[in-house]
């Protein structure tokens, strides 16, 4: 259990690097996204996401954050288009946010922490299994979304329903019937850039797509995802904040934007 990667002192971002050398490497994510440093490229498409609620599969507590899964043996619910050739199926979303309402994004705009961020992860159908893609440069595409404090998010509901089943680690139940389209803002101009996974392996395998535009959530919403836990029904119960991986450097990347 002690080396098992997370968010407190022990075991936390700055540790992951003695486990997972990679963590120093030249493509890490989040990154701090600069409007000065991102250049406009008019050869951006705009995305095009096609989701199937009926791929909808189940939520679950994996001690870090929680995920909702989807069945990807099919093009049912896929990304095309936008920075990234071919098709990417959706594998399974999550969010990271903190313990208040001022940070918890893991990607930040000049500077600028969001309460929350959003990850949709698709993988490319080039390869056999998502196992396979997160290996490769071009395996993922995750759509970022941030999450700002603002009115009540009707179409966040059913998540926070679901979670007093899902409060302790390792615990999961059914979630049907979902389309992910209603956690998407209405305009889908973005930033791309090339990066990695934020939590361990920190395969260097993403393009990154980040949402311009931020969706909202009340701070009552805000407080239900706090209300999870990192620990198993028993351990001693710890609160599920603050996690999320700090912005890491650059480097030799460049940030492009979809829009001027």
């Amino acid at each position: 259990m002690s080396n098992e990667w997370g968010y407190a002192d022990h075991n936390g971002p700055e540790k992951w690097c003695e486990n997972y050398p990679i963590a120093n490497g030249p493509r890490q994510s989040p990154i701090d996204i600069q409007h000065s440093g991102a250049s406009y490229d008019e050869s951006l498409k705009p995305l095009h996401l096609q989701y199937d609620p009926s791929t909808s599969l189940d939520i679950l507590n994996n001690g870090h954050s929680f995920q909702v899964t989807f069945a990807d043996d099919d093009d049912s619910s896929t990304l095309t288009e936008g920075p990234i050739s071919g098709k990417y199926r959706l594998k399974q979303f999550h969010f990271h946010w903190g313990a208040s309402d001022d940070k918890g994004s893991e990607h930040t705009v000049d500077g600028k922490c969001y309460p929350a961020e959003l990850h949709l992860v698709h993988w490319n159908t080039e390869y056999p299994s998502f196992g396979e893609a997160a290996s490769k440069p071009d395996g993922l595409a995750v759509v970022g979304v941030f999450l700002e404090i603002g009115a009540e998010n009707p179409n966040l509901q059913k998540l926070l329903d679901a979670m007093d089943a899902i409060k302790c680690k390792g615990t999961q139940t059914s979630f049907t019937n979902f389309d992910p389209t209603v956690l998407l803002p209405e305009s889908l101009d973005y930033w791309t850039y090339l990066g990695s996974l934020t939590t361990p392996p920190l395969l260097e395998s993403v393009t990154w797509i980040v949402c311009k535009q931020s969706i909202s959530v009340s701070s009552e919403q805000m407080k239900k995802f706090r209300s999870l836990l990192f620990t198993a029904d028993n351990e001693e119960a710890c609160c599920m904040v603050n996690n999320y991986r700090p912005p890491q450097p650059l480097k030799d990347r460049e940030v492009r934007a979809s829009f001027k």
